[in-house]
This record gives C-alpha cells, structure tokens and sequence, in this order.
C-alpha cells in the first residue's frame, strides 16, 4: 500500500517516539542488566557498553524530534542513576532527568515519563528483585524521590513498562529469549502480584505529591488471533497472560499499548503458540511475522478489556530498510485510524524508536527512525523520521 497521506486526529493528541534510559544512555553501570551483560555465560550476545550516549546527547536527540514535527517524547528516568547504593540517592542524577524534562518542554515536547524501564539498580536484583520481601516498599521509596522533579509540565506518568513481560525476566534468564517464540510465558505469580502493588500504590503515592498527574502502565498486548474453534483456547492465553495487568488498570487514567505483531493460537491439543513467522510469511529482524495490522487489534481489544483512554505507547518494527519502516507504520496507523473512527477512544501513538538502540542483547535490531553510528554517535536521521513528523506536522 502507499505511505499514509494524513491521518485525522482530535485536539491534543500525542504524536511522539520512544526510548529507554539503558537502551540509549550507555554506561548504566549500577544495573542489573549492566551486571547481567558481564557475565560470560549469559544469553546476550554483546554488552550495551556505550549504547548510544544519549546521556550526554539527549538535547541532539530531541532537537531531531521537535524539528521533524513531533510533540511529544515518551523517556526513562534510570532508577539506578537515582539510587545507585540502596537507600542513597544521587541528587545530580536527580537534577540531570529534570534538566531532560525541561529540555523537552523547552522544545515544545511534552514529556511522557516512564519510571522503571525493565532495569532496576544491581543492588535490588541481588536482595531478590521483584520477588522479595520489602520490594514493593523501595520502588515506592525511589517513586517518592523522583517525585519532585515530576512536577511543574509533566502531565503524565508510565510507572511500570511491561510488567506481563517483567513478570517472567526470570524465565528469561534462565531458558534465554527463545521463551518468547510462544509469544509472551504466564507470569510468574508472586513477582506480577509485586508488579501490580508497586503499580497502585504508586499511582496513589505520585497523585498525592504531584496533584493532576496522570497515570498508567504500558502493557505487552500482541493481538491475539485464534483458529477456528480455538477461541476458548485464546480466551484462555490471554486470562493469564494479559488480564491480571489490564484489570490492574482499571482505575488509572491511561493504559499504553504495547505492540509489534500477531499470535496465532491453534484449535489442535498440543499443537503449538505461533509468534514467529513461519513458512513464506515476510519477517522482521527478530524473526517475528511482518504483521501491522496487529496495531488496531491490540488496540480494540484493550480498550473493551479496560474501558479507558489508550495510548500507543510503542511500535514500530525492527528492519534495515527504511522504506519498509514507512510502509509498515503507514499500515498500522491505518488500522489504528479504523479503530479510533470505530469509537476506541485514542489519545496518543508513539513510535518505537526514536534511535537505533541496544534491543536487550544486541544491536543488530534496527528500530530507530534515526541511526545512531556506533564509535562517533553521530546522527543520521532517515526518511522515516520526516515523514513521520510530517504527519504529526499536519495533524
């Protein structure tokens, strides 16, 4: 299909892109994740090292933003920059991720903040992570230290992203990626039931400190496709998969949506969860099924599952041709567009990514609507970057 022309949205509506603090600022050396790259027998295959130094270059980075027609930036602030040693916080880290958020302001960018992108400090980890006692109690005690800088133009807070797919890092770590081919594993029970507490009592915590603040979570949610007489079978995936952390949303302003493909779920016992494409079927570099639609599905069904406001929070698709980058989001908004004109009420879409970044054990998947190379840092942004802001430009 041709690239998108326009896309008709209501007033306000959020046209931004996406990163992480650990997948762009490079030298997050207090994190779990930093400590699980150094280990020699672990499943990723390089280390983030300097990843794409936006902790240094994020004015550059949002300067391509505002300058291509965006206004909005959906960021991290890296809990273990804020408390690298339990129970000490760095206030020049503090200081750092608000003079980020009055950056983007000052650009025109409303800033969507996410407080806990999959990283968590080494020191967390090694008291058991999510899983332990007291965990709950000290992601509240660093949600109340960021608080302060929240306030004064940051109208909306991610507190928790992924939690379905946080809630079986430890699967992961333990079996490596290939967990994933079946689309996303039950969580593990005890670390959702943490996810999920840490998630309302924050939310309480950050509307009593930071009056008007919105909040949410940005879920996983691949659109779910069942076969013929497989939809108990679907129904079923997504009561354990999804349903715990949608539920938990039910009272929160937003919920973001989180999505990149399809599932397939078969009708034959023992026949196997698709996620991966297979056959003829075009693919993505991280080999998962070329399936933009997926956008409008996850999106109609997130919204009859919690009845709020939605907001793509991220997708986008891992390729090295641009051209295909513009072809796939054009589709996606299309389906997206289908659902809003349906009456699903969306608020927002941000592109996954704004760089080409470390995916959680490598490089090699190429998201970003700007290329990043990796000894200079320079920026080169693509086509997709100006064709993208153009829509938001006309919007």
């Amino acid at each position: 299909m041709t690239p998108l022309d326009g896309f008709d949205v209501p007033g306000g509506f959020l046209w931004g892109a996406s990163t992480s603090a650990h997948q762009t600022e490079g030298n997050n050396t207090t994190s779990d994740w930093w400590a699980l790259e150094q280990e020699p027998e672990s499943f990723v295959k390089e280390p983030s090292r300097d990843a794409a130094d936006s902790f240094h270059r994020w004015e550059e980075d949002m300067d391509l933003l505002a300058a291509a027609g965006f206004t909005d930036y959906r960021f991290s602030i890296e809990w273990a920059r804020i408390e690298p040693v339990d129970g000490q916080f760095s206030l020049a880290a503090l200081a750092h991720y608000r003079a980020m958020i009055d950056g983007a302001l000052a650009r025109g960018l409303r800033p969507l903040i996410t407080l806990h992108h999959f990283t968590t400090p080494a020191w967390f980890a090694r008291q058991g992570g999510w899983g332990a006692p007291g965990a709950v109690d000290r992601y509240l005690r660093y949600a109340e230290a960021v608080a302060p800088i929240l306030r004064d133009g940051v109208e909306r807070v991610c507190t928790i992203n992924e939690p379905n797919v946080v809630s079986v890092f430890d699967r992961l770590l333990n079996e490596g990626v290939s967990v994933f081919e079946g689309g996303i594993p039950e969580p593990d029970e005890v670390i959702a039931n943490a996810l999920i507490e840490a998630h309302g009592r924050a939310g309480v915590l950050l509307r009593e400190q930071v009056p008007g603040l919105q909040i949410g979570w940005c879920v996983a949610v691949i659109d779910v496709q069942a076969a013929p007489d497989a939809h108990a079978q679907a129904e079923q995936w997504v009561r354990s998969r999804l349903d715990p952390f949608l539920n938990a949303a039910r009272d929160d302003d937003w919920i973001g949506v989180q999505t990149y493909t399809r599932i397939r779920i078969g009708n034959r016992e023992g026949e196997p969860v698709r996620l991966r494409a297979e056959g003829g079927a075009a693919r993505t570099l991280t080999g998962w099924e070329y399936y933009p639609s997926a956008l409008g599905g996850a999106v109609r069904f997130t919204a009859a599952r919690t009845g709020l406001p939605v907001i793509v929070t991220e997708n986008g698709i891992a390729t090295d041709d641009d051209a295909q980058r513009i072809a796939y989001t054009s589709d996606a908004l299309r389906s997206l567009q289908e659902a809003m004109a349906d009456g699903v009420d969306v608020r927002g879409y941000f592109h996954w990514s704004l760089l080409d970044n470390y995916e959680w054990g490598d490089y090699a998947p190429t998201y970003g609507l700007v290329a990043v190379d990796p000894t200079t840092f320079a920026r080169t942004p693509k086509p997709s970057l100006a064709w993208l802001g153009g829509l938001a430009r006309s919007a």
